[in-house]
This record gives structure tokens, C-alpha cells and sequence, in this order.
């Protein structure tokens, strides 16, 4: 219970932080006071209307990326595996440019068509990778990765020219594919909610299944696990809540290969752990990192992606380092 507890302490912590900086500094206090009722109107307006749904959004998507990030690990057998190894990324980034290039009006089907768009051309990058994958009955990882980056690499081309020939709507995009949090109220975070929820619910309760994925297919097989059902549905449910998080929030690397890797340094390489525990990490790294995205260039705002990218490339190439000294491939 212990790691657990520690890990729920920090993302309080985070989650206090996160609602107290901005524009606006809303001391500890004032936030104590609003959540009891007895806060000023400025201060509820601020927290309600903007600092919690932005803080519920921010730490929803480090979840998601958290813990598809483990399953992806889990999945692939790989520690240098991560949410966006499929494509669903260059997916989800190729549906919002898309969406982008149309001139929609300002309803809540306007707000809601890039998002929707991403989260649909994400589901269905995931599909075509799976489908030309499969051999027979069966889905080998390594052709999940080739097919992977190659419909990757396919989608960042029609995305890049897209781009090309919209110059409107470029600078729009670029703040989208860095991964700048959307200013989105509560109805949004509605929308997505049942996605993480069921994804990330099938994917802590799959822990067990992932141990038994590690001494590979075959020993697994003999355990009396069913390989291919089991990767299946940890396959769709990780894009699922993987595409959920980014179509709202944009395209935030380095958190689903990040957090896990800390996580299974620290508490070990149980998946009945290390999966809640990437859930929770996932959301308190993404909420200090957006916190500094807010800071560090006040009152300008960097995108988060930009953030996570900056601490996680050293620590990419850290972990390629000990995995390669330590004889992990």
C-alpha cells in the first residue's frame, strides 16, 4: 500500500499546484475556501470555469498516457515501448489537420469536430495496423511494429502536406501537434470519460495477464492463457484510451515511455502494480509539466509537449544506454 499512497500524495500535491498557478495565483487557501463554498466570486469563476477542468483534462491524459504506456511495455515486451509506437499519433494528428482545413462554425459541433476527427482517425490508424499485421489466427509483435511505422510514416506525409497547402491554419496545427492543452470545459471532459474509464479499467485489470505475456506466447499458451484474445483487448483497449486523451489534448510524447520505466525501477515489474501506479504517475507528471509550461515564459504559454519532450529525450537516451550495457535486448 505504501507506493501507493505516496504516488496519490504527489498527485494531490500536483493537483493543488496545478489549480493554484496561472494568470491569476489562487493562494491554498482561497482554493480550501472555494471548494467549501465560502470563496469570492472571482476565485469560483477561476477554478470552476477555467483551473479545474483544465487540471481534470491534464491529468486524465498523463493517465491515459501512463498506463497505455505500461500495456504497450507489457504488450511488446519492451521497455523502450510507448503509446505512440502504432502510429496513433501521425493518426490522430493527420484527423485534426483535417478537420482543421474545414471552416466550421463556432457551435459545439465546431469546438467538437477536431477532437472528434483526431480521436476517430486514431481509432482507425490502429485498425489498419492491426489488420495488416495479422498472419492467420495470429498477430506478431514485430509486424505490429513494421506495420506501425509504416502507416506512421504515410500519415505524416499527408499531414505535412496538408499542412503545406493550408498556411492558414498552420500555426493552429503546429500548437495542436506540440501538444497545447486545450482550453475545454466540462462537457468535453464528459465526453472522453467513459473511454478512459473503460480503457484503463480493462488494462488494471489486466496486470495478471501482462505477467503472463512475459515468459513469451508459448510458455503463456501453457498457463492456459489465451494469447491472442488477451493481446487483442489490451491492444484496443490501450489505443482506445490513448486516442481518447490525445484527441482532446494533442499529441504529448515521452510520458507513456517515461513513467512506466520510473515506476518499474522503483516498485518493480509486477503489472498488477505497475500499471496503477503509471496510471497515477502519468497524471502527476503531466500536471507539474504543464505547470512549468505555464511558468517558465510567463505570461506567453509554452505547449506541453514541448516540455515533456525536453526532459525525455535525455532520459530516452538514458534508458537505450542501460538497456544496451545491461544486455535488456
Amino acid at each position: 500500500m505504501r507506493p501507493f499512497l505516496s504516488s496519490f500524495l504527489f498527485l494531490l500535491i500536483a493537483v493543488l499546484i496545478s489549480l493554484a498557478i496561472g494568470s491569476v495565483f489562487l493562494p491554498f487557501n482561497e482554493i480550501f475556501a472555494v471548494i467549501n463554498g465560502s470563496g469570492n466570486d472571482l476565485a469560483t469563476k477561476i477554478l470552476w470555469d477555467i483551473r479545474l477542468p483544465r487540471t481534470v483534462l491534464v491529468a486524465l491524459t498523463g493517465m491515459a498516457l501512463g498506463g497505455s504506456g505500461a500495456a504497450y511495455q507489457g504488450l511488446f515486451r519492451n521497455p523502450l515501448a510507448d503509446p505512440f509506437l502504432i502510429g496513433i499519433s501521425s493518426g490522430a494528428g493527420l484527423g485534426a489537420v483535417l478537420a482543421m482545413s474545414i471552416d466550421w462554425e463556432y457551435s459545439f459541433w465546431g469546438l467538437i469536430a477536431i477532437p472528434l476527427a483526431a480521436f476517430i482517425a486514431a481509432l482507425l490508424t490502429v485498425a489498419v495496423v492491426y489488420f495488416l499485421a495479422r498472419v492467420g489466427q495470429t498477430t506478431p509483435i514485430t509486424n505490429l511494429i513494421l506495420a506501425g511505422v509504416a502507416v506512421s510514416a504515410f500519415a505524416t506525409s499527408l499531414m505535412s502536406f496538408l499542412m503545406l497547402r493550408s498556411d492558414g491554419e498552420l500555426r493552429r496545427a503546429m500548437s495542436w501537434l506540440m501538444g497545447g492543452s486545450t482550453q475545454l470545459g466540462w462537457e468535453f471532459i464528459l465526453i472522453i470519460l467513459p473511454y478512459l474509464v473503460i480503457g484503463l479499467g480493462v488494462l488494471i485489470v489486466s496486470g495478471h495477464t501482462l505477467n503472463l505475456l512475459q515468459f513469451g506466447d508459448e510458455q503463456a499458451q501453457q498457463l492456459g492463457l489465451n494469447v491472442s484474445r488477451s493481446k487483442t483487448m489490451i491492444l484496443i483497449m490501450a489505443s482506445m484510451a490513448t486516442a481518447a486523451a490525445v484527441a482532446f489534448a494533442g499529441i504529448i510524447g515521452f510520458v507513456g515511455l517515461i513513467v512506466p520505466h520510473v515506476m518499474r525501477l522503483w516498485f518493480g515489474s509486477d503489472y498488477r502494480r505497475l500499471v496503477p501506479l503509471s496510471i497515477i504517475g502519468g497524471a502527476t507528471a503531466l500536471l507539474f509539466s504543464d505547470v512549468i509550461a505555464r511558468i517558465l515564459l510567463a505570461p506567453q504559454e509554452i505547449p506541453v509537449g514541448i516540455i515533456t519532450s525536453l526532459a525525455g529525450a535525455p532520459f530516452f537516451l538514458w534508458v537505450l544506454r542501460r538497456s544496451k550495457t545491461q544486455g535488456l535486448w
